[in-house]
């Protein structure tokens, strides 16, 4: 992980920012208090860590990549930000008062490890607010159309939600409920499904290496005749035929929300 990321952290900001409805989103599940501290497990280049110092609560920052955190620092030196890892953050016990990781269970090595470290850094009541995609909503987004393998791929390395719900519980952290989330036109963090209503973004070379299912997973070549065939559906208005076909109502991806027992 370590690799990919510090690969992929070139240029990362210039696509990948916090959008303000995903923020206002976290902080609505983990209700924090400008007493507390919390902590931002796998903050990458801490686009919603600075964000949510910005609404006046104070964050620790911690990612497995030195040069995601060297990003984060020149964009704000006011936050600790600490090389770790969900399963060893290296922070003493019950330290934090609530916790969010967004993008980032599917690159941890061992769910229930991340999940018991997290609860013993987190102090009791506090809340852990996890933003990802399961397999079965990943496989209702229209890009398995042009891109099967690279889906493939990505949604191999993606925990389901009873897999994420029992490490929780095999953690000791309380499972309390989620909730789920549809693309919004406007969004800002160009992250894998941000092209769902305009797939004109994925012809961004930019856009595509902020994204590690094209950055690290996939195949060249399918990338290259998947962006073809796509662009032709495009031009030809098959795209909204292939688009329509995989509405659902499962979301596009979820908001996890746990808590720690108190003593």
């Amino acid at each position: 992980m370590e690799v990919k990321y510090d690969k992929i952290g070139i240029d990362y900001n210039l696509t990948r920012k916090a959008d303000n409805y995903l923020t206002e989103q976290l902080l609505h599940h983990l209700q924090p208090t400008k007493k507390g501290k919390y902590l931002d497990i796998g903050c990458g280049t801490g686009n919603y860590t600075s964000e949510l110092q910005k609404n006046g609560y104070d964050f620790i920052g911690i990612d497995p990549s030195e040069l995601m955190l060297e990003k984060a620092k020149l964009k704000n030196n006011r936050i600790d930000w600490k090389v770790g890892y969900a399963e060893n953050t290296g922070l003493p016990e019950s330290f934090v008062d609530g916790i969010i990781g967004s993008l980032t269970i599917h690159h941890w090595t061992d769910l229930t490890n991340g999940f018991s470290e997290l609860n013993k850094v987190l102090k009791p009541n506090g809340r852990i607010v996890i933003f990802t995609s399961t397999p079965e909503q990943m496989k209702g987004y229209w890009l398995n159309h042009y891109f099967p393998k690279m889906l493939s791929d990505s949604i191999i390395q993606m925990p389901t939600l009873e897999k994420v719900k029992k490490a929780m519980k095999d953690s000791g952290i309380e499972f309390l409920e989620t909730h789920r989330y549809f693309i919004k036109p406007d969004l800002e963090d160009q992250f894998l499904y941000c092209g769902k209503q305009n797939p004109e973004l994925y012809f961004d070379e930019q856009i595509r290496h902020g994204i590690s299912s094209f950055s690290s997973l996939s195949n060249r070549t399918e990338v290259e005749n998947g962006l073809s065939e796509l662009r032709k559906d495009i031009d030809s208005g098959k795209i909204e035929e292939i688009i329509k076909s995989y509405e659902n109502d499962l979301g596009d991806y979820l908001y996890v929300i746990g808590k720690k027992a108190s003593r």
